[in-house]
């Protein structure tokens, strides 16, 4: 019986290592655009994932056909909803890293901005994930992505000629 067990537990962590093998670095990527972290310095975003793939070790011999990457990016999506949440007030007060793609947007815009344009993920599915509305999520999905595809205001310069007044 000793043996069986020791069997399955091999297999497992066979299965489990291909699967972060093959699937580490999207899954990487995808916490470094939620945190809004650099992709070089990316503590929080490694921390996010490492705890979602141990969620998803944890439950590896219950997924029974289910889509291991998909349970991992779902855990990925609410843990950090729920920091950001927790850490921010709700409010999304705190900003990403200047280097960061995604830098002048909420966690809340980040979070759909990456499940739905950078995992595919449907509005349905996200609002399911977060507890909104379907309508809710494009409405927050076109505000961020307008706000990513807004030029930056240019800076104020003087006339030409102007003097300005030493501060």
């Amino acid at each position: 019986m000793g043996d069986r067990h020791l069997e399955q537990d091999v297999r497992r962590a066979r299965e489990f290592e291909a699967f972060v093998a093959g699937a580490g670095g999207r899954l990487l990527h995808t916490a470094t655009l939620l945190t809004g972290e650099s992709a070089v310095a990316n503590p929080r975003a490694r921390r996010l994932l490492a705890l979602a793939l141990a969620h998803t070790y944890a439950s590896w011999h219950r997924l029974r056909g289910e889509d291991p990457y998909d349970r991992t990016r779902r855990h990925l999506a609410v843990r950090f909803a729920d920091g950001a949440w927790h850490q921010y007030g709700g409010r999304g007060c705190a900003r990403p890293h200047p280097d960061s793609p995604l830098f002048p947007l909420t966690p809340r815009e980040r979070l759909v901005l990456v499940l739905r344009w950078y995992e595919g993920v449907g509005e349905d599915q996200v609002g399911a994930l977060l507890g909104m509305p379907a309508e809710r999520v494009h409405a927050v999905c076109e505000r961020a992505t307008t706000t990513l595809l807004r030029p930056p205001p240019a800076p104020v310069r003087p006339p030409a000629g102007a003097k300005v007044a030493p501060s």
